[in-house]
């Protein structure tokens, strides 16, 4: 551009010498070199506006790269906060199922916290029954434990007794008289033949001395009940003395009864009963059976009042 003003301005020079006077000549010569100035200074900012301008277009490329890759971002940020708004909404829900659940679980926990408390007054309770229980269960044992003892005790009491019987009476024939235990008792049982004739009640002197060396047996145990037992057999009896079976059964009772208290044994614990012929060991229907039928039982029975004071305390 320069160039062909130069040339252009070369051509003009001799037409402008030749038609214009100095003075036109010099003012345009001075406007021509402003006009050359003003080019300059208009290439100068030209070139300095297209560098603008590649940079801006840079800048341009550049913010066109940033916008693209902004406008991926925030695509993607919305689909990340469509999926955050799903996840907030389930969210929602779940925390308002929660919310729901949590009332109930609240209410099941009282409900729960309740029965607890009343589980726990019913255990409580049930705990001092137990324990009253406890107390009484070894109350209890400790008064079986009392009752076990004095009952072995009665026991060897009785088996000593029923020695010290059988030793007194050794020299008795054995099928004059039994001694045995039964039911906590010795049983003394002597035969009608060793103590009474026929249909009389007065004792001979054989069943007399059995009963003097019993009643030396028993006397030294003071706590010792002594029941005299008369039986008789079937066969009917009357005579002036004697009314019946009962009468003959009590009147031989009572004849025993009196050796032995004479013999030492204390009469307040000695007790006379008759009880005919009612109470037989076997059958009348036999000589052999009445023979049986007809004695005497001696029961002797241990003191059970320590027995009794301990089942009536507590």
């Amino acid at each position: 551009m320069k160039q062909l003003l130069t040339i252009l301005f070369l051509l003009v020079m001799p037409l402008l010498f030749s038609c214009v006077s100095q003075k036109k000549f010099d003012e345009l010569l001075t406007e021509r070199v402003k006009l050359e100035a003003d080019n300059s200074e208009l290439l100068d900012n030209l070139n300095a506006s297209n560098a603008k301008i590649g940079e801006l277009e840079k800048k341009v490329s550049q913010l066109s790269s940033e916008t693209e890759d902004q406008s991926k971002t925030i695509v993607k940020l919305e689909t990340d906060l469509t999926t955050l708004q799903e996840e907030h909404s389930q969210l929602e829900t779940y925390y308002n199922n929660l919310l729901t659940k949590s009332g109930n679980l609240n209410r099941d926990l009282a409900e729960q916290q309740a029965r607890l408390l009343q589980l726990q007054s019913t255990l409580d309770t049930k705990k001092k029954d137990n324990e009253a229980l406890l107390a009484d269960l070894q109350a209890r044992e400790k008064k079986v434990n009392e009752l076990e003892k004095a009952i072995a005790e009665k026991d060897k009491a009785v088996q000593d007794l029923m020695a010290k019987v059988k030793e007194a009476l050794l020299s008795f024939s054995g099928s004059d008289l039994s001694v045995e235990v039964k039911n906590g008792k010795v049983y003394v049982s002597l035969a009608s033949k060793l103590l009474f004739n026929t249909a009389s009640y007065d004792v001979g002197a054989k069943g007399e001395s059995a009963l003097i060396q019993l009643a030396a047996a028993l006397k030294s145990s003071s706590d010792i009940n002594v029941l005299v037992e008369g039986h008789t057999d079937n066969v009917s009896i009357s005579s002036k003395s004697i009314k019946d079976n009962w009468d003959l059964s009590v009147l031989r009772a009572t004849s025993i009864t009196r050796i032995l208290t004479r013999a030492g044994v204390d009469p307040t614990r000695v007790t006379a009963a008759g009880r005919s012929y009612y109470h037989p060991v076997t059958s009348n229907e036999t000589s052999d059976g009445k023979a049986k039928n007809r004695r005497t039982e001696i029961i002797l029975t241990p003191d059970l009042d320590e027995l009794f004071q301990i089942l009536e305390t507590n």
